[in-house]
C-alpha cells in the first residue's frame, strides 16, 4: 500500500510505502479519522485521511458508506471533472471505508512532529535521477 503524507504548511507532499504487516493500521478506517503517524515512522505526527483510490484506480469518496464499489450520478468532486456547467456522468466510485483493495492513501498532516518529513521520508534515487 502507498500512502501520500501531504504538508499544507510547506505545500510538498511525501510518498512512502507501508510493508504487509503495518497496513492492519489503515484497514477499516474512514476518510476524516486521524490517525497515530507512528504506525508510518513519524512519530509525534497526527495524520487525517483525505481519499484515496483502489487497485484499479477508482477514487474513494466520502459520502459513499463502505469498502464497496459503487455506481453514482456524479456532477462533481472526486471521481469526475466537469468539462460544462450543469454536465453529469455516471461514475464508479470507491467508498469511504479503507479495505484491503486500496492501494494509495492520501493523508494530511494535522499536527507536526519535532522532525521534519524530509528526513522521515527523503526523496527516491529514482526521481533524482530523472531531473539530470
Amino acid at each position: 500500500m502507498i500512502v501520500v503524507i501531504s504538508e499544507p504548511a510547506s505545500g510538498k507532499s511525501y510518498q512512502a510505502e507501508v510493508p504487509k504487516e503495518k497496513e492492519s493500521a489503515f484497514i477499516g478506517r474512514k476518510i476524516g479519522e486521524s490517525i497515530d503517524g507512528g504506525a508510518l515512522g513519524a512519530a509525534g505526527y497526527t495524520l487525517s485521511i483525505t481519499g484515496g483510490s483502489d487497485q484499479a484506480g477508482f477514487p474513494m469518496r466520502g459520502d459513499v458508506s463502505g469498502p464497496r464499489r459503487s455506481s453514482l450520478l456524479l456532477s462533481a468532486g472526486p471521481g469526475y471533472i466537469s468539462t460544462a456547467k450543469g454536465s453529469r456522468r455516471t461514475r464508479l466510485v470507491r467508498g469511504n471505508t479503507i479495505s484491503d483493495e486500496i492501494q494509495q492513501i492520501n493523508l494530511k498532516v494535522m499536527t507536526a512532529g519535532s522532525k521534519p518529513l524530509a528526513e522521515i521520508f527523503p526523496p527516491s534515487a529514482k526521481k533524482d535521477e530523472k531531473k539530470k
